[in-house]
């Protein structure tokens, strides 16, 4: 009823956030089939905010799953470069894993924004402003408290928001990378760890994987295209970017067209930014390599360069969200009205000591009263499934094992059978 629910703050805000979420992502689903036809158009937006939202509100632990595009690949397979490219930032870099937590990066397009405003945002709710030129310390640092200061990994995300100018409206999730030998300071099963949260982000069908190929290395061979595969047999949830192009530019071509490992949604092959380069500097280059490399130049424009990668995230992101979106709805209708009328069957808040020590007694009767009923008066009416209250049939069996056993207390020839008469008349 509105009164308890009034009765229960915590749990009248909380499902008044959901509701609000709720009205906001049937809006939003309203427009998803002019969404999907658009790349960088303001009616993804709404789409995504209420997505995200959910995810705030931590709906998936109602094991209600969001659409999400995950990104996955082998240690130093170019994830972070391909990310930093998409978001136009500098991410961690070095030796090892980089991400040694789940990051939930929430890309938003802000045509009127002067500068990029970025925030850390922290599982317990915390929120932490930062800057491009600090963003890569700052999520050191964040990292740092929530998995320790050495190469340990969690699996407690933090959410990196990026509100600038001309960067696609996306939300990924980057996972650490995998790797199979541990380096000093790491656990022994490093692997299993990590191949534990990819397997818990990647296997729900609301998943995009995105997984990040070098293109020096055979993919068959890769690690994620193995688990990525244990989950999406055919594919159809997977997209491929591959990236190191101009490393290893012989046999791409084949590699991309042949599709031995089954990518259904396709590859897209970029540049890494090399070293000082600006983001700019990178794309313009990225664009002379593909145009005119000889080889590199014969692989389809539609399958090369961060610009069409990023439109063809935008693109899947809002099919897999039109897709789901009517479920979540209908899920989350059903989690609510479950909800309700659990609260409307608790009892009222107790507000004040007076209240709680009168309700204190009540109980206490109530539990005298159920006592009573099956020690004195042998009435089992409230337990009669559980054997366990049956307390007269217990104590008989109680008295028959000790008669049985208290004989054998008795000193063999000792003709003292103190009792044992009583005992077995009782």
């Amino acid at each position: 009823s509105s009164s308890q629910v009034r009765s229960h703050p915590s749990l009248a805000s909380g499902m008044s956030d959901l509701q609000m979420v709720l009205s906001d992502t049937t809006a939003a689903s309203a427009v998803t089939g002019s969404a999907i036809a658009a790349s960088y158009n303001d009616q993804i937006r709404p789409l995504l905010d209420a997505v995200d939202r959910l995810r705030h509100l931590k709906v998936t632990q109602e094991g209600i799953q969001l659409p999400t595009i995950v990104v996955v690949g082998d240690q130093s397979s170019g994830k972070s470069s391909v990310l930093e490219s998409l978001a136009g930032i500098s991410l961690p870099r070095g030796q090892g894993i980089c991400t040694r937590v789940p990051l939930v990066m929430r890309l938003q397009d802000d045509p009127a924004a002067d500068s990029p405003v970025l925030q850390l945002e922290y599982s317990n709710g915390r929120v932490v402003t930062t800057t491009e030129a600090n963003v890569a310390d700052a999520i050191n640092a964040a990292t740092a408290e929530i998995a320790g200061s050495g190469k340990g990994i969690s699996d407690a995300p933090i959410t990196l928001v990026v509100r600038k100018r001309g960067v696609p409206d996306l939300t990924l999730v980057d996972l650490p990378g995998i790797t199979r030998v541990p380096v000093q300071g790491q656990p022994d099963d490093i692997y299993d760890q990590i191949a534990r949260i990819i397997r818990e982000y990647i296997a729900p069908k609301e998943s995009i994987i995105l997984n990040v190929l070098s293109a020096t290395v055979d993919f068959p061979t890769c690690e994620s295209i193995r688990m990525s595969q244990q989950v999406d047999r055919t594919g159809e949830r997977t997209l491929a970017v591959v990236t190191k192009v101009d490393k290893a530019p012989e046999g791409l071509l084949e590699k991309v067209t042949m599709d031995d490992v089954n990518i259904g949604l396709g590859y897209v092959c970029v540049r890494n930014r090399i070293g000082e380069e600006t983001y700019d500097q990178a794309r313009v280059e990225e664009e002379r390599l593909f145009k005119y490399h000889p080889l590199l130049s014969k692989i389809d424009k539609d399958m090369v360069g961060i610009p069409v990668l990023a439109q063809r995230l935008v693109q899947i992101q809002a099919t897999i969200i039109a897709k789901c979106l009517p479920d979540i709805v209908r899920q989350i209708n059903d989690r609510l009205s479950r909800s309700s009328t659990e609260l409307d069957q608790m009892p009222p808040d107790l507000n004040n000591v007076a209240d709680a020590v009168r309700e204190f007694f009540h109980i206490l009767k109530l539990v005298c009263a159920s006592l009573e009923k099956i020690l004195v008066r042998s009435e089992f009416d409230e337990y009669p499934d559980d054997s366990h209250f049956h307390a007269t049939a217990r104590i008989a069996e109680m008295f028959d094992r000790y008669a049985k056993k208290l004989p054998a207390q008795i000193p063999k020839g000792s003709d003292q059978l103190f009792l044992m008469e009583e005992m077995r008349v009782l």
